[in-house]
């Protein structure tokens, strides 16, 4: 399995009009975590999360969110931002525009949020304009912006240690970051303990951890 821990400049440059950090000199980090709500991997991010009053922004399923929904009402009532992330975990490389879109509107019916984050981060440059309004949509007056990420954790690749995914995010994070965890069963192994490491390390250099608005 190939993937970049820390995102390069290149591909944020074929990507000018997705998010990929957030610029700031203070010390800030944005914990994102993708495909919940989950009945075990949510409930155990929102508890530690707690303990450092740190808050996230949920990409959510939303089949998963139908399925989950009074978890997914805590993550709203504990402070935290909730995101679209596709109603059934659709790759924007291996669909017509048309499907990839429905199923974006979709999951948009039960998540309010005009954040959007493609699952695999595979989504066209077509598509983006679709999102983001630069090219219409069938008449739509939605439109999204599309957070992406600066550091992957890795816990979603089940040939890496939980204590690797914790040194992905401390080796390769600075003030601004957006970084990715999973509240998924594939995932739950390796971030029941990287996102505890993650969170003391860096509370214990300063830093707080924010929702992105």
């Amino acid at each position: 399995m190939f993937y970049f821990v820390k995102t390069p400049w290149l591909l944020k440059k074929l990507y000018p009009h997705c998010t990929w950090h957030v610029s700031t000199r203070e010390k800030i980090l944005y914990l994102t975590f993708d495909d919940g709500p989950h009945p075990v991997a949510t409930p155990f991010v929102l508890d530690t999360l707690k303990e450092y009053r740190a808050k996230a922004t949920f990409f959510c399923i939303g089949k998963n969110v139908v399925e989950h929904p009074a978890i997914y009402r805590r993550i709203l009532d504990e402070g935290h931002r909730t995101a679209n992330h596709t109603h059934n975990h659709l790759n924007g490389w291996k669909v017509k525009n048309d499907q990839y879109i429905h199923n974006i509107l979709e999951a948009a019916k039960h998540i309010d949020s005009n954040l959007y984050r493609p699952p695999y981060g595979r989504i066209t440059r077509f598509q983006v304009k679709l999102l983001t309004g630069i090219e219409a949509y069938k008449g739509s007056d939605r439109s999204f912006k599309i957070i992406m990420w600066d550091v992957l954790s890795g816990d979603f690749d089940t040939k890496l240690s939980a204590e690797n995914c914790s040194l992905n995010v401390i080796n390769k994070t600075k003030p601004g970051s957006i970084i990715v965890f999973h509240d998924s069963e594939k995932a739950f192994p390796r971030m029941q303990k990287a996102l505890p490491d993650t969170l003391k390390y860096f509370a214990g250099k300063g830093y707080r951890f924010e929702s992105i608005q």
